[in-house]
């Protein structure tokens, strides 16, 4: 319930943040180029259609006809069309965009949380996955598109109105450039840091909405309904007074910009008078009108835009930094894995951060392809971390791990994945059908190749007795099970996938002795012919293995 505090945003460069979302949106560079372009032929119809209306009404009034309805009607009707055009095509091309973004982003996640490696709150990246990565649809929608749409009205707004008073044209471009902008400019370094603590503001009230909700039955338990629901309140207050602080810095800006477009306005009213600026005809007077006010119409948005672009600049850092401090670069490696699977670990040294204590030096252990071994030792003393090791997920720092007589860092992921199949001490059941969680290992797995796990699992009878057998919905965290059940799905899971060497890390933390008891059993019946590796605190005696070791001091004690 503490207080949450991002670190990321003083680790990412929006620079890098930028240049990284760049590059995901690379492949759609050229169509959000066209999206550019359509949303400029829209404006141009638009400023071409004002400018030309107002031509019309003031030579209709001095009895000419040098603009014909027939040439504004097809203006009107070219606007339309090139709007709902530029809409529906920027739109689609900035979703197909966002999508790309949302897979990286996982792709990302998943190397930082593989292995049980857990990194941060759920909230938080949830707050990422939804809220950063939607804020980011602005860059293009909010800021590119209205920015290049600026710089053409300016550039039309000069020539045009240069070309009937050229003192005149410089008053409105000053002005223009003080509304379209530097209003926008301050906004966006008014909302800068405020977007800071917006975005933290959002993510910490995920957190906590979330951490709550698992925890439900705590909070029943001792009566603290209402003092998490005035937590709750009181955090939401806090969202929405900054919500509230921003959006009065945006409105004041917002309010400026529109001072000076009516400045401009004023501007062109005195020189119909002929205060300040002579010589200019009333059909001249009534054209620059309608354009200026057109022209400003379009740049007035572009201050709530700069108020917003401290968030966008916040999103990117947050969303680009997903992994900042938790990712660890693994070679990727380019040969495949032999069909040999001893292992060997080599005088390998570990450690996390160059700040933190070396979890091993120098350890040395050899698995002979077949065996059944157990790693024992207390909490904290590296065990998880020595499955992520032989997984790929992060690389040692010192020596080496070989498969098959192979550095691991000479292959690929993939290979070494389909070499190991890993069962968890927090294995994960989907909010989907038991077949499509046993799916997950072996996507092209018969229905008599899913019966076989299930029964080589010693729960294919539990799965027959269900209404809906391998269609049965499992539900979230799979509670439509018990824990033992859950496990021996999880441990299906794992047989299906073929591969020749099973790691299982605590396979039977949280369940009873007796369930505990009854998993090794029949753990000892199958798989007799691939390598076991048991990660555990300690040994129930009902396992069958050839060999263990203790892991202590960094140190592997042999026991057997």
């Amino acid at each position: 319930m503490s207080d949450y505090k991002d670190p990321l945003l003083q680790q990412e460069t929006p620079k890098a943040a930028f240049q990284q979302i760049f590059k995901i949106w690379k492949p759609h560079i050229a169509s959000l180029i066209i999206g550019i372009i359509f949303s400029l032929i829209a404006l141009a119809f638009g400023l071409t259609l004002m400018s030309s209306a107002g031509g019309k009404i003031a030579f209709a009034a001095m009895g000419m006809m040098v603009i014909s309805s027939v040439f504004l009607k097809i203006l009107g009707a070219g606007r339309l069309l090139m709007r709902y055009v530029e809409r529906l095509y920027t739109h689609n091309v900035m979703f197909k965009a966002i999508a790309d973004l949302r897979v990286w982003f996982f792709a990302r996640l998943s190397k930082g949380a593989a292995a049980g490696l857990g990194f941060r709150h759920s909230g938080d990246v949830l707050s990422r996955l939804v809220s950063d990565i939607e804020t980011l649809d602005g860059l293009y929608l909010r800021l590119l598109l209205p920015f290049a749409g600026s710089i053409l009205t300016f550039f039309v707004l000069i020539c045009v109105i240069g070309s009937i008073h050229l003192p005149l044209a410089i008053c409105i471009a000053v002005l223009y450039i003080i509304a379209g902008f530097i209003c926008p400019l301050i906004s966006a370094f008014i909302t800068k840091k405020h977007g800071q603590t917006l975005l933290n503001s959002v993510a910490e009230l995920r957190i906590t909405v979330l951490d709550f909700i698992h925890g439900l039955r705590e909070i029943r338990a001792f009566g603290a309904e209402i003092r998490v629901e005035k937590l709750l309140n009181d955090r939401e207050k806090i969202l929405f007074q900054k919500q509230y602080q921003q959006a009065k810095k945006i409105a004041l800006m917002s309010f400026l910009s529109f001072v000076f477009s009516q400045i401009a306005v004023l501007l062109i009213l005195a020189a119909a008078l002929n205060i300040g600026f002579h010589g200019i005809g009333a059909a001249h007077i009534v054209v620059c009108l309608f354009l200026t006010i057109t022209a400003f119409e379009v740049v007035i948005p572009l201050t709530r835009a700069g108020g917003l672009a401290g968030q966008i600049i916040n999103a990117a850092t947050r969303v680009v930094g997903v992994n900042k401090g938790h990712g660890y670069d693994v070679p990727k490696g380019s040969e495949e894995a032999s069909e040999q699977t001893d292992i060997q670990l080599n005088s390998l040294g570990f450690q996390w951060n160059k700040d933190r204590p070396w979890v091993y030096r120098n350890l040395n252990l050899n698995i002979a392809q077949g065996e059944r071994v157990a790693i024992i030792g207390p909490s904290g003393v590296g065990k998880s971390t020595l499955a992520a090791l032989l997984l790929k997920v992060i690389t040692p720092k010192e020596g080496s791990i070989t498969l098959g007589g192979k550095d691991l860092a000479v292959l690929t992921e993939e290979s070494v994945r389909k070499k190991i199949a890993w069962l968890s001490q927090n294995t994960h059941l989907f909010d989907d059908t038991i077949r499509q969680n046993l799916l997950l290992s072996y996507p092209q797995a018969t229905e008599e190749e899913l019966w076989q796990a299930l029964s080589e699992a010693a729960v294919a009878d539990v799965v027959k007795a269900m209404p809906d057998g391998l269609d049965t919905w499992l539900g979230e965290g799979g509670i439509k099970v018990s824990g033992g059940q859950g496990r021996r799905i999880a441990l299906a899971r794992t047989l299906l996938s073929k591969a020749p060497i099973l790691l299982l890390d605590e396979p039977t933390t949280g369940l009873d002795a007796d369930t505990e008891m009854e998993f090794f059993k029949i753990l000892n019946q199958i798989s007799s012919d691939r390598t076991i590796i048991l990660i555990a605190h300690r040994l129930t005696g009902a396992e069958k293995l050839d060999k263990v070791w203790r892991l202590s001091n960094s140190c592997l004690i042999s026991e057997k």
